[in-house]
């Protein structure tokens, strides 16, 4: 009976997972990790936020957008998975959209 619920066969393919969309996510994880620990740490310091929290949220956006162009480079390879690239560009937009209204908030 178990045999009859398992996939027979095998399946080969050419694709693969595009190193630039694997970079992608990593720098969108990066982005999104430090704009968040940059929150934590003003809300632990009940609002008060030194100049160097705004440095991380600025090069976060900054990695965010370098994040962004090699997701968008990277989806448009042929034979890829898109897994990688597709989370990449969410990740590095979220960093954007969230490093943007705060910076905007600062001013």
């Amino acid at each position: 009976m178990a045999q009859r619920f398992r996939k027979s066969g095998y399946i080969f393919t050419d694709k693969k997972n595009p190193r630039w969309g694997i970079m992608s996510t990593l720098l969108g994880l990066i982005a999104v990790v430090s704009v968040v620990l940059a929150v934590y740490c003003t809300y632990l310091d009940k609002g008060n936020a030194p100049m160097q929290y705004g440095m991380v949220v600025l090069l976060s956006v900054i990695y965010a957008m370098t994040g962004m162009l090699l997701g968008v480079k990277s989806l448009l390879g042929k034979d890829i998975f898109k897994l990688f690239p597709i989370m990449g560009i969410v990740l590095n937009v979220l960093a954007v959209l969230a490093g943007g209204f705060i910076l905007y908030l600062g001013y």
